[in-house]
């Protein structure tokens, strides 16, 4: 399986240039917010994928198993160029950063009692959330164009926030119950056309 064809032969980024931007995400991203930052890069400012590829790379992100930020690396690397473009991107997102993570743990534990740094970490970690919501109000807009997946959605929402069901069991149901609708009105539409 090959990644689409990019437009024209330049608009496909090097190599390096996959590794240099997921480094700087990284490297750049306190608190989460990550995939936020991920759409703002990729998406609004090299635009090297379309909101709505995006959008769909995170939700294939979130429905498999480990770190949603390193599978979403994972495929828009592997969308821009393939294989080596996938492996790049994971590098890319996890090496620099963990090695900064690192140093700064030790270097945290000389200084955890201070006051002042939690009050900076709580900063840092509203600003993710802010971000992370914007991604999600992105990805919602984008669902609730039809009634169906907005009521997946809506259903989803409701188990997990206000019924506050077990996540396994929540996406457990409603991903195999999303994926069957949405082949069967693939379906219907390939009847019909």
């Amino acid at each position: 399986m090959t990644p689409p064809a990019p437009e024209t032969p330049d608009a496909a980024p090097t190599l390096g240039d996959i590794f240099l931007a997921f480094a700087k995400i990284g490297l750049t991203s306190f608190g989460g917010g990550l995939s936020g930052w991920m759409m703002r890069e990729f998406v609004i400012r090299r635009a090297w994928i379309t909101e709505d590829e995006f959008l769909s790379g995170l939700a294939l992100a979130q429905s498999f198993p480990g770190v949603t930020v390193v599978n979403l690396s994972i495929w828009i690397g592997f969308r821009l160029r393939g294989g080596a473009g996938a492996a790049v991107g994971a590098l890319g997102i996890v090496v620099p950063p963990m090695a900064v993570a690192i140093a700064l743990a030790a270097a945290f534990s000389r200084v955890r009692d201070s006051h002042g740094l939690h009050i900076v970490l709580a900063g840092v970690a509203a600003a993710a959330v802010g971000l992370s919501l914007q991604t999600g109000i992105r990805a919602a807009r984008r669902s609730a164009r039809q009634a169906v997946p907005l009521l997946v959605m809506t259903a989803t929402f409701c188990a997990l926030f206000l019924a506050r069901l077990p996540l396994l069991w929540v996406v457990g149901t409603m991903a195999p119950l999303s994926i069957g609708i949405a082949w069967l009105r693939l379906r219907a539409a390939e009847a019909q056309g």
